[in-house]
C-alpha cells in the first residue's frame, strides 16, 4: 500500500484512466475500444517511440550512407542512437521532477495534457518556454511537412500518371482527418501497426538489395566531400531525434516514470532496422544513391515493392498524426479549448495547423535534403542541446540535486558523471550538429533550390514514358 502511495506521488494520480482500466465489468464493446483505442501501458510506449523514429528516414538513410561512406554510416547511427536515447531519458527525468513538483501543489492534469514548453517554464521559466516551444513547433511543423512530401514522393512509384505536387494536394487533405484522434491514448492500434510497417519495409529493402546484388560497375566513393559528409550525418542526426513527442508519450502513460529505458530498448529495436536496410541498399547500388534520395527509387517494382510502398504511405500518414497532435494541444491551448469536452469542437479548431503545413510540402518538396536542414536548424536544439542545458540549469544548486525526484545514474559516477555527458552533447551537437551540419544541409539545400526550383513540379522524376 505504501509503495502505492509513493508511486502515485512520483507518476501522477491518473485517477480517470485507472477506472478505465481497472473496471472489468464493462460491456465487449468498451473493451474492444479499450483495446483499439485507449493505450496507456509500458507496451503502447514502446511502440509508439518505436514507430515514430523511424518513418520516411527509413527511406532516405542509404541516401546517407551514400554520402558519408559505409563505416561512418554506421558509426553515426549507434553514436546518434545512443546519444537521442541519453536525452529522451534527461526529458523524462525533467517531466517526472515537474509532475510531481506541480501535484504536491494540488494541480489536477485529468483533462490536461503536459507539453514540453510547459515542463520548461514550470522549471525554468518563461524565457526557456519561449525557447522550447519555438524550437519544438517548428521542428514538429516541419516534420508534419517532410511526411507529406514523403507520402506523395512514394506513392509517385506505384502510379506515375500524376505528378508528385498532385499527389501532395491529395494527401495534405487525407492527413488532415488526423484532427479527429484526441491525444496519443488513441494510437494504440496505430502505433502497433506502424511498427509492424516499417519491420516489413526495412527487411524488405535489406532482402530485396541482396537478391538484387551489386549494379555493374557500382562505386562506392564516399565520403567524397565535406558538404555531402556533414549532410548525410545530419540526416542521422535527425532520424534519432524524432522524441520531440516524449512528453507527450509520456503524459499517455499510466504510470509515466516507467519510461525511462523505454525510449533505449526503441532505439536499440530500430537500429536492427536501419543498419541493415541502408548497408545493404547502398552495397547494391552504391554511388547512384547519391541523385536518388528515396531508396525505393532504384529497386525494381515487383509486388514486394509496391506493398512497402502502401505500408509506409499508411505509415507516414500515422507519423504526420504523431508530428502534428502536439502542435494542435499548443494550438487548443492557445485559443482556449484545450479542455473542452467536445471532441468535434477541438477538431474543427485544429484545422488551421494542417493548412501551413500542406502549402510548405508544396515549396519545398525536396524529399531527403530538407530532412538533413531540419536536423541540422531544428533537431539539434530541440532534442539534444535544449534538453541537456535545461537538466543542467534545473539540478545546478546543490538543493535541488538533493530533492531531486530522479536521482543520478550511478553507474555514470553519479552528478559529476551526469553533468560530464550533457557538456560533451551540447558541446557535439552545436559545433558538429548546428555548425558543421547547418553549414553543409543548407548549401545542399541551395543547391537543391536552384537545380528543381521552388513548387517544383515533380522533384527527381525520371522522364515520363510516354
Amino acid at each position: 500500500m505504501a509503495s502505492e502511495k509513493v508511486e502515485t506521488v512520483i507518476a501522477g494520480n491518473y485517477v480517470e484512466m485507472e477506472r478505465e482500466k481497472g473496471d472489468s465489468s464493462k460491456p465487449t464493446k468498451s473493451k474492444l475500444s479499450t483495446l483499439f483505442w485507449h493505450g496507456g501501458s509500458v507496451y503502447d510506449a514502446w511502440f509508439s517511440c518505436s514507430s515514430n523514429q523511424v518513418a520516411q528516414v527509413l527511406l532516405t538513410l542509404p541516401y546517407s550512407f551514400s554520402q558519408l561512406g559505409m563505416l561512418s554510416g554506421i558509426l553515426f547511427q549507434l553514436f546518434y542512437g545512443l546519444m537521442g536515447s541519453w536525452t529522451a531519458y534527461l526529458i523524462s527525468v525533467l517531466y517526472v521532477e515537474y509532475r510531481t513538483r506541480k501535484e504536491r501543489e494540488k494541480v489536477d492534469f485529468r483533462n490536461h495534457v503536459i507539453q514540453w514548453f510547459e515542463v520548461l517554464d514550470g522549471l525554468l521559466g518563461k524565457h526557456w518556454r519561449n525557447a522550447g516551444l519555438f524550437f519544438n513547433c517548428t521542428f514538429l511543423l516541419f516534420g508534419s511537412v517532410i511526411q507529406l512530401i514523403a507520402c506523395a514522393s512514394n506513392i509517385y512509384y506505384i502510379n506515375d500518371n500524376l505528378d508528385k505536387r498532385t499527389w501532395t494536394y491529395i494527401f495534405g487533405a487525407c492527413c488532415a482527418t488526423t484532427v479527429f484522434i484526441p491525444s496519443f491514448h488513441n494510437y494504440r492500434i496505430w502505433s502497433f501497426l506502424g511498427l509492424m510497417m516499417t519491420t516489413y519495409t526495412a527487411w524488405y529493402m535489406t532482402i530485396a538489395s541482396l537478391i538484387h546484388g551489386q549494379v555493374e560497375g557500382v562505386k562506392h566513393s564516399g565520403p567524397t566531400t565535406m558538404v555531402l559528409y556533414f549532410t548525410g550525418a545530419t540526416n542521422i542526426l535527425y532520424t534519432f531525434g524524432g522524441h520531440a513527442v516524449t512528453v507527450e508519450i509520456m503524459h499517455a502513460m499510466w504510470k509515466p516514470q516507467k519510461f525511462k529505458l523505454i525510449y533505449l530498448i526503441a532505439t536499440l529495436y530500430v537500429l536492427t532496422l536501419t543498419l541493415p536496410s541502408a548497408s545493404a541498399v547502398y552495397w547494391a547500388f552504391g554511388d547512384a544513391l547519391l541523385t536518388h534520395s528515396n531508396a525505393l527509387a532504384l529497386l525494381p517494382r515487383t509486388a514486394f515493392r509496391d506493398t512497402a510502398v502502401i505500408l509506409m504511405l499508411i505509415h507516414q500518414f500515422i507519423t504526420f498524426g504523431f508530428a502534428c497532435t502536439p502542435l494542435y494541444f499548443v494550438w487548443e491551448k492557445f485559443i482556449g479549448v484545450h479542455e473542452t469536452k467536445s471532441l468535434i469542437k477541438r477538431a474543427l479548431t485544429r484545422l488551421p495547423v494542417v493548412i501551413p503545413i500542406w502549402f510548405l510540402a508544396i515549396i519545398f518538396p525536396f524529399f531527403g535534403p530538407i530532412n538533413s536542414t531540419v536536423g541540422s536548424l531544428l533537431v539539434s536544439f530541440t532534442v539534444y542541446i535544449i534538453p541537456a542545458l535545461a537538466h543542467m540549469v534545473t539540478f545546478a544548486s546543490s538543493s535541488s540535486r538533493e530533492n531531486a525526484v530522479e536521482r543520478a545514474p550511478s553507474l555514470l559516477g553519479g552528478w559529476a558523471g551526469l553533468y560530464s555527458v550533457n557538456i560533451f552533447v551540447v558541446g557535439w551537437v552545436l559545433i558538429v550538429g548546428f555548425g558543421f551540419g547547418g553549414w553543409a544541409s543548407m548549401l545542399n539545400f541551395v543547391h537543391q533550390v536552384n537545380t528543381f526550383g521552388l513548387f517544383t513540379k515533380c522533384y527527381q522524376c525520371p522522364p515520363h514514358k510516354h
